[in-house]
């Protein structure tokens, strides 16, 4: 035993038997109390000898459990009929996206900072009335090439609109949408995807109808 356990030792005998004629101070209950408060202050105090082996094997490294959030992708595509301008300055009015996004019911754009905007999701599937809502930053886009997002607070999300020309009047629109779902849903979220896929597929048939009646419009008789 080492000369700090044994002082220890020492100090919780004189604790429970004080010196005759001194001030009476309680002694322990019971015999096991005293075994149980010098084997604590043993393993305090006595010297352990770890090697770098034992130390390993002794130590176990358990992962918390935490509601941690997985990201899960959907990507889709779809040839344009218009120029890459064209198709790159519609997706770019976030305003008009509820008209043709069929799960986006509203885009708020904040008006002291444009680069953010409130967005609402609603829409009835599985025999339920879902809806989210989530604030959301454009980042720094690419003209004619790129635009991206995350969420900031709501929904955890984050997505990117990708531009490649064609020809001189069309182009293919690449949409990728990531979203957060906690870990214990993961199974649940994989088989949702198809039918994310299913309505991102919708939203660029309608984009397209959507850029077409605008290069029409927009198009000097």
């Amino acid at each position: 035993m080492s000369v700090a356990a044994s002082a220890a030792v020492v100090a919780l005998v004189d604790y429970t038997t004080p010196a005759p004629g001194k001030l009476s101070i309680p002694s322990f209950s019971s015999p096991h109390l005293f075994t149980h408060k010098l084997s604590r202050f043993s393993r305090y105090y006595a010297p352990q000898r770890r090697t770098s082996r034992n130390y390993l094997t002794a130590v176990k490294f358990r992962r918390p459990f935490s509601p941690v959030m997985e990201w899960q992708d959907c990507t889709v595509k779809m040839d344009v009929d218009v120029p890459i301008s064209v198709a790159y300055k519609c997706y770019s009015d976030r305003g008009a996206i509820p008209q043709w996004m069929p799960f986006i019911s509203s885009v708020k754009i904040l008006e002291d900072k444009p680069d953010l905007s409130r967005w609402t999701l609603k829409y009835k599937a599985f025999g339920q009335d879902i809806e989210f809502s989530w604030l959301a930053r454009n980042m720094q886009p690419i003209p004619n090439q790129k635009i991206h997002w995350r969420s900031l607070e709501g929904l955890p999300n984050r997505g990117a609109v990708r531009f490649f020309p064609k020809g001189a009047s069309s182009c293919t629109v690449e949409l990728t949408v990531s979203y957060e779902v906690p870990q214990l849903l993961s199974p649940v979220a994989s088989a949702l995807q198809p039918f994310l896929e299913s309505l991102l597929v919708r939203g660029l048939e309608r984009f397209a109808n959507f850029a077409r009646s605008y290069s029409a419009e927009s198009t000097p008789s």
